[in-house]
């Protein structure tokens, strides 16, 4: 799977997913830091990137409507580190979910994971 993770997410987590095989790219490696919310969703759908983030601008979906994009999937934690994002990382890769939120929304905290899948809407 492609992803790219926003500038807020640990480098850790592109290690981890490329040891899973998915091809992880960060917005700080394409010289994206400090773009708008618009601007770095709009790169990562022409990339045909699922976007992975802590800004919980990204689950609005009245902004990014689901099937509009390539999918996000935002983390939402008061500890951004990575220790604590570790395990959510975990579970979602051993759910298999990954692969289905191509254009979907997935908002992920410490206990579940809530999908707002394209077909949903």
């Amino acid at each position: 799977m492609e992803i790219k993770l926003d500038e807020n997410m640990p480098q850790a987590l592109a290690e981890r997913l490329c040891a899973e095989g998915h091809n992880a790219s960060t917005v700080s490696e394409e010289n994206l830091s400090g773009a708008s919310d618009d601007s770095v969703l709009k790169h990562a759908t022409e990339e045909s990137r699922l976007l992975m983030t802590f800004d919980v601008d990204f689950g609005d979906i009245r902004s990014y409507p689901v099937g509009s994009h390539a999918g996000v999937i935002v983390f939402r934690f008061n500890d951004q580190q990575w220790t604590a994002l570790k395990e959510p990382v975990e579970r979602l890769l051993r759910s298999g979910a990954l692969e289905s939120l191509p254009g979907s929304l997935a908002i992920i905290d410490e206990k579940r994971i809530r999908f707002r899948r394209k077909k949903d809407v």
